[in-house]
Order: C-alpha cells, then sequence, then structure tokens
C-alpha cells in the first residue's frame, strides 16, 4: 500500500479519546459549499485552505455535515448508506495528480457557472461521467501501484460489496427506490442477485472505485486536519433513509410489513412553527429486534463513524428516549404519538463495547424532563442554539446566564437564519431589541459579531459558529428550511474569502474570550 491511507477492518479495535476539555470554538461549514471550479466543495486544496485558515483563526474545531451519497432533493441527511462517502466531494484536481485524468479532461464539462450555489442537476449528469473515465484509467491499469490500492480496499471493506450492488441496480432501474425493483431483486432473492451481480460486474467495480476515492481523499484530509491540530465534527442523523442499502438489506430491523412498506415513519409533532408537525418519512427502527441482538448494528454503526470524525453529534438525541410515529402514508405528522426508545440499554450497550465516546447530543425541540435527565444520565454535552435566547417574554435556558460548561453553542445552526438572516427578516423587533440590551450590542461592534462576541464569552466548553456568520451573509446563505425542499443544500462561499484579516479578527475574539487552541 502506498501513501498514508489506512483501511483498517471494521472489527479492529479503536482507541477513543474523551472529549478535550476546556474552553474551545471552531467553524461549521460543510463540505459542498467550500470554493470549487468544479460545482461543489471538494476534499481537496480548498479543504486544506481551510484547515489553514482555523489554525490561523486559534480555532480546534471544523463541523461538517453528513458525508455520506445523497439522492432527491441532495439532503445529506437522507443518504443512500450510513458508511458510503458521497462521490460528490472527491476532488477532481488530486485525480489528475494521481494520473487518473488527463488535465483538459474537466474543462471538457458543465458544472455550473454560479460560484455560490451547487447545480446538483448539473453534479449528477456530468460528474459521474468524469469520474467513469477515471475508472476506466484505473482499470485498464495505467496506473498500476493505485490498482493494487484499490484491491486492497475492496478486500478490507466488508460492506463495499452489497453498497455497490445496490447502487448498480439503482442505476439500472433509472434511480428507483428498491421497492420499485422487481420482487426478487427487492427480496434479494440469492439467484436473481447473482445473476444481476454476473451481468453487471462493471458498474459494481465501478461503484466501489468510487468509494476507494472517497476514503482515499479522505484519510488523507483528515490527516492534515490532525496534523494541523484541528478535530473534525461530524453530524450522525439517527434515521436512515428508506431508500438505502441499509433498509434494503437488513428490512426485520426497521419497522416494515410483509410487503418491506413501512408502518410507521418518523417526523415531529405540529409545533409554533408547522401546522401540520415535520414529516421526515424514515422507517423508525424496531427496537425490540435491535436489543435482542445487543445493539449489534448500532455499535457498528458507531465504531465505523469514528472512523471519520474526531467527535460526533447525534442528530435528533431526543428520538433515542421517546420518538414521534407517524402511520404510513400520511401526507403531514399530525397524527403520529409518543413511543418509547432505547434510551439507556442502547448507549450502556455502545459504551461496554467501544468505551466513552466523544460524543455530543442535539437536543432541541420539544424536551422533557425524561430526555434532559436521560441526557444527563450519558454525560453527553448539550446543544444550545443562541438565537432561540430572547423571547422577552420568557428567559430561556439559552440565554448566556442560564449556560452550563457541559454545552456545546452555536449562535445558529445549518437549519436557522444566519445571523445577519435573523436580524433582517428573523426575528421580531422585541427579541432583537432584548438582544441588542443583553448583550450591550453597538454599531461600531455590529450585530453580527456582537451576537458571536455574546456567544463566545458564556461558559459553554465548546462554541461553534457558521462561517456564513464570519462573512456576515444574509439568509441568500442559508443552508437549509427544515419542512422544505426546493433551494436547500446549495449554498458555495466565493473563493478568495479566508483572508488574514478575517482569520485574524476571530483570533482576536478567540482570545479574549478564553478559547484560543493550544498549538500542539
Amino acid at each position: 500500500m502506498t501513501g498514508e491511507t489506512q483501511y483498517p477492518v471494521q472489527d479492529e479495535k479503536y482507541n477513543y479519546k474523551e472529549l478535550r476539555s476546556g474552553r474551545k470554538s471552531g467553524l461549521l461549514l460543510h463540505i459542498s459549499s467550500l470554493p470549487s471550479p468544479y460545482g461543489i466543495g471538494t476534499m481537496g486544496d480548498a479543504a486544506r485552505d481551510f484547515i489553514d485558515f482555523l489554525v490561523q483563526a486559534g480555532q480546534s474545531y471544523w463541523q461538517i455535515l453528513p458525508i455520506g451519497p445523497t439522492g432527491f432533493g441532495n439532503s445529506p441527511y437522507q443518504s443512500f448508506s450510513t458508511r458510503a462517502g458521497n462521490p460528490y466531494l472527491i476532488d477532481i484536481d488530486l485525480l489528475v495528480q494521481d494520473g487518473l485524468l488527463k488535465k483538459d479532461e474537466p474543462a471538457q464539462f458543465d458544472f455550473g457557472a454560479d460560484e455560490e450555489k451547487v447545480d446538483f442537476s448539473l453534479l449528477w449528469k456530468n460528474r459521474l461521467t468524469l469520474l467513469h473515465l477515471a475508472w476506466e484509467r484505473l482499470r485498464d491499469n495505467k496506473v498500476p501501484d493505485l490498482y493494487e490500492e484499490f484491491e486492497e480496499f475492496r478486500q478490507a471493506e466488508d460492506w463495499l460489496e452489497e453498497y455497490a450492488v445496490f447502487m448498480s441496480i439503482k442505476s439500472a432501474y433509472g434511480g428507483a427506490s428498491w421497492t420499485d425493483w422487481p420482487d426478487v431483486l427487492k427480496r434479494r432473492n440469492p439467484v436473481s442477485l447473482a445473476e444481476f451481480m454476473d451481468s453487471h460486474q462493471e458498474e459494481i467495480a465501478f461503484q466501489e472505485f468510487l468509494q476507494f476515492l472517497f476514503f482515499r481523499q479522505w484519510e488523507h484530509l483528515h490527516t492534515y486536519a490532525r496534523k494541523s491540530g484541528i478535530e473534525i465534527m461530524g453530524d450522525l442523523p439517527i434515521y436512515v433513509a428508506g431508500d438505502s442499502a441499509e433498509v434494503w438489506t437488513r428490512p426485520e430491523l426497521f419497522q416494515m410489513d410483509q410487503d418491506l412498506k413501512p408502518t410507521f415513519v418518523s417526523g415531529t409533532p405540529p409545533d409554533g412553527y408547522t401546522d401540520g408537525g415535520q414529516l421526515w418519512g424514515s422507517p423508525l427502527f424496531k427496537w425490540e429486534v435491535h436489543e435482542a441482538d445487543g445493539y449489534k448494528w448500532w455499535i457498528d454503526r458507531i465504531r465505523f463513524q469514528m472512523r471519520f470524525y474526531d467527535m460526533l453529534r447525534l442528530d435528533h438525541f431526543r428520538g433515542f428516549e421517546s420518538y414521534w410515529a407517524v402511520p404510513y402514508g400520511d401526507s403531514t405528522a399530525s397524527r403520529g404519538r409518543w413511543v418509547q426508545g432505547p434510551a439507556d440499554k442502547l448507549f450502556q450497550a455502545i459504551k461496554d463495547q467501544l468505551g466513552a465516546l466523544p460524543l455530543f447530543a442535539e437536543d432541541l425541540g420539544y424536551m422533557t424532563k425524561e430526555v434532559s435527565d436521560f441526557r444527563d444520565r450519558t454525560g453527553f454535552p448539550s446543544m444550545k442554539v443562541l438565537q432561540f435566547a430572547f423571547n422577552p417574554n420568557d428567559l430561556s435556558d439559552y440565554l448566556p446566564h442560564n449556560m452550563i460548561e457541559n454545552a456545546v453553542l452555536y449562535t445558529g445552526t445549518h437549519d436557522n437564519d444566519t445571523i445577519r438572516g435573523w436580524q433582517e427578516e428573523g426575528a421580531s423587533e422585541e427579541e432583537l431589541a432584548f438582544a441588542r440590551r443583553y448583550l450591550g450590542l453597538n454599531d461600531e461592534e455590529g450585530f453580527v459579531w456582537g451576537m458571536m462576541r455574546g456567544a463566545a464569552t458564556t461558559v459553554a466548553n465548546t462554541v461553534i459558529f457558521q462561517m456564513q456568520d464570519l462573512l456576515e451573509l444574509d439568509n441568500k446563505a442559508r443552508m437549509n428550511v427544515p419542512a422544505t425542499l426546493d433551494g436547500n443544500w446549495e449554498w458555495r462561499m466565493k473563493a478568495g474569502l479566508l483572508s488574514s484579516e478575517l482569520a485574524q479578527k476571530l483570533h482576536q475574539l478567540t482570545r479574549i474570550s478564553g478559547r484560543l487552541a493550544v498549538l500542539r
């Protein structure tokens, strides 16, 4: 094997470290939002430049969103696999350096003219075609050392073939969900699967190749971050997309009927923001089956994710204590009901097998004493959002004077307004007046950086800022509006904005709030 890349097998024992103690901060920026001439941010030079910026700014963390392959709607929280990486994030220039592409080949494809938005339709059309050229060059053995590394990767990853077969069948049937495949493939008839694999060896190998490229580039990028003293914070969606390799291969782990249709699906109840609640539509776990198996599937999932990250956010943490179950086929989430989740039993099983892990809980939304007590028993840091603090009629737990040390505090997340967007259109005049009085905001400092100061100077051990807020961008740069489909996940940062002046400004805020990373 060449280079720094290593591909540990899944049953290897890992030594996980505890969450770093002390006051730290970092930035939230998904890889897809990095600047790139190829339509979407990737794991190439721009990612390394961003890590260098974090170091210059005195930061400790780079938080990203889930990195799995995405489908309809382009949401990183709805992936075809809990293990595979998104081929869109593979860097093209690195493939040229590896000899898999010729220097002039990428210029033959259109990836979109808007440098501030991802055009996913063009990516779907052209990115995979370009990557196929790279595969043909490797397949024809024009880069022998890399082909040997590819074969080692295939041997090491016991999940890879099933995923590649899943994606190949999907491709053969025009991208259709596995529930719409011919019954023999939908139900994984061994003879039919073997026949398909025999007649589609090329496509299956191509899908495996894409994962080889992703994992190879990710390992190199992660190594660069670690050597720079930057830890990468990942994000684990609680639910698995219905159209995924995991549900296709293990339907018995999910609430499905004999026709392989979900009986109940995920969502959240109606609230002040959505009359019908949020209907996510993912199949729910059959927790009694997981418990009977000692939660092995979940233990393997967490172990695998910790190959990617140094810290991991558990999305929709409250769903582990109790979850909102919506009858399959409903058009809204309003008829759902709360059902008890696995809670302590799951996380005790994970801890018994993997030890203490650097996890923290996304515990936003409808909280109960039971959920709060459950989170406290795990010891996981809580998640707070400063934008939610300034209701003048209700002294919020998110106000700085109510903050706790064992917390990860955000000014806003990918699901929120940017700070400037919140100031201009998201907040009421009463909220803005309260925020100005409470934080002592002034025109010289500016509203956005005053809010960031308000977060940085709390007692919360960890503070995460959005890159959009450093750039003082409005809601045109917002990543996602929950319960909507169009226009999400598209924002990209323009090239040339990671200036030394901006890094020094953040460095100063980090220093005065006692969060400066110690070079190590």
